[in-house]
């Protein structure tokens, strides 16, 4: 977390000389293509290029770490309610069906346990490419990157404000979880099983959006104050003019696009499956 109590993290790389708006397009087409997909192969292409950009950006793992982990927990947990919903969806999109394990009637197939493996893998394929957005850009010249390419000022400063907001909601999550555990509430794996410590963090819930609510309050009302949002137009404290760099990674973006539409329309029309 840098000093301006942002996710932002000061490097000198050539990911941090992007534009803000230009890494922000970047995102969009990055999931974009990303979706257009339902292969395993091309999750994992984006995942590892992904991982090669964070590391060219200069991003430490242990900064990413939770974000990681919680992205982990996510993909598992939506694996499983997939798995429960629907056991049969991928024999569906196969038109084979490899019976694992039968339960009362009802049979878990391979080809249902594939799909919610590169399901998850598609939202890890996501992932990256947002660490890097997140990391390597600053609030303020973002905002003012948007600005710049049309977006209304008030819509930029919403953005900016939400970004700077993340770390102080992961800061007030955790003084509100170590107040709870004061009073005696169990968060830790030695004093409640599973399920009772997911029922405590409801006790951390109703606070954290009360106190979010108070914040926003205050917020916008130092804002009205100031007499934001009073003219059509406003000047920018930070800012920066494209560059090369910009005008590459934009040609690179069409390129990228272009490509997946094509994989999409003529070679990788459906769904991936290994085991035929």
């Amino acid at each position: 977390m840098s000093r301006a109590g942002t996710l932002y993290i000061e490097k000198n790389s050539p990911i941090h000389k992007i534009d803000g708006s230009i890494k922000f397009i970047l995102l969009l087409v990055w999931t974009a293509c990303v979706f257009l997909f339902n292969d395993f192969r091309v999750f994992l292409g984006f995942f590892i290029f992904g991982l090669a950009l964070l590391k060219i950006a200069k991003i430490p793992f242990k900064s990413i770490k939770p974000l990681f982990i919680f992205i982990v927990m996510f993909t598992i947990m939506n694996s499983i309610f997939l798995i429960v919903v629907t056991p049969n969806y991928g024999s569906t999109l196969t038109q084979t069906t490899t019976s694992l394990i039968t339960i009362k009637g009802i049979t878990l197939s391979l080809e249902t346990v594939w799909f919610a493996i590169t399901l998850s893998m598609k939202y890890l394929a996501v992932f990256p490419i947002m660490m890097l957005f997140i990391f390597t850009t600053h609030p303020s010249k973002f905002a003012s990157s948007l600005n710049k390419i049309g977006v209304s000022y008030k819509v930029a400063y919403a953005i900016n404000i939400a970004l700077r907001y993340i770390p102080d909601v992961r800061d007030e999550f955790k003084n509100i979880m170590n107040a709870q555990a004061a009073r005696g509430v169990a968060f830790r794996k030695e004093d409640a099983n599973i399920i009772t410590r997911l029922k405590n963090y409801n006790t951390i819930l109703f606070p954290l959006v009360l106190s979010s609510l108070n914040r926003v309050e205050i917020i916008s009302n130092a804002m009205d104050l100031r007499g934001f949002g009073n003219k059509n137009k406003r000047t920018w404290y930070s800012g920066q003019k494209y560059g090369p760099i910009d005008f590459i990674t934009s040609v690179l973006m069409v390129v990228l696009l272009g490509v997946a539409i094509y994989l999409k329309i003529y070679v990788l029309k459906g769904f991936w499956y290994p085991f035929k």
